[in-house]
């Protein structure tokens, strides 16, 4: 079957695609787009966490079918063409960094965290909103760090927002 749907602003298509492929698979294989990682395929650790109509997902868990005439941003979307967005940018700052395996889904939710936020959260927040996103390698104490760090920083630059 073929897959029409909108991948970071733009119109996308994926021809033979088998009815048990993932959009994780689609978007990594077929468009050309790794940021979204491959890891448990359960949708138990959050590394290939997108936006689907606006919603974070686990790519791992849709069916690609489902994407049909649907927007998916990937954390590739989340830059403006070399421009790191908010979030992306913290985590180099912070040193949040480390394998980079987890580092695209974090971004993602903590992107959507810091969207749907009135000002910073606070760390309980911020822990709650990534407990489906595991990481290995950091002990997460950079991760709260870049998410708090942009999330001061999208506040402070937000009419209306409280830092």
């Amino acid at each position: 079957m073929r897959v029409s749907l909108t991948v970071n602003g733009r119109p996308a298509a994926a021809d033979d695609v088998w009815e048990g492929e993932s959009l994780l698979y689609v978007l990594r294989e077929r468009l050309g787009l790794p940021g979204a990682k491959n890891a448990c395929e359960q949708g138990e650790c959050g590394s290939c966490t997108v936006y689907l109509d606006g919603t974070p997902v686990c790519a791992c868990l849709v069916a690609a079918g489902q994407a049909e005439g649907r927007e998916v941003v990937t954390v590739e979307g989340l830059a403006s063409g070399d421009d790191l967005d908010e979030v992306q940018r913290a985590f180099v700052e912070a040193g949040a960094v480390q394998c980079g395996f987890c580092t695209p889904g974090l971004v993602v939710q903590a992107h959507a965290l810091i969207a749907a936020a009135d000002g910073v959260p606070g760390d309980a927040e911020i822990r709650e909103a990534l407990a489906g996103n595991l990481c290995r390698c950091t002990g997460y104490e950079k991760i709260l760090d870049a998410v708090r760090l942009a999330a001061a920083r999208t506040a402070a630059s937000s009419p209306g927002q409280s830092a």
